[in-house]
């Protein structure tokens, strides 16, 4: 899935994306470590992956959008 970086705060490598209808979903340190990355700026577009369906949505993998996504494959 993809979606543009709304929010990142680099002390605590968390913040949020923006889904194409708008919908914001957080994701934490763990998912931004997962996707191997070392800063994201707002803007950005990324390759996202989520757990979870309406408030409990959570972004579990986010990576820059031309990064494969290991568990795709």
């Amino acid at each position: 899935m993809q979606a543009t970086a709304f929010t990142f705060d680099p002390a605590t490598r968390a913040g949020s994306v923006l889904l194409d209808d708008g919908t914001p979903v957080p994701f934490d340190a763990a998912a931004f470590d997962a996707g191997g990355l070392r800063l994201l700026r707002p803007g950005q577009r990324v390759r996202i992956r989520t757990e979870g369906t309406g408030e409990a949505r959570r972004v579990v993998f986010v990576t820059l959008q031309t990064f494969p996504d290991p568990a795709a494959g």
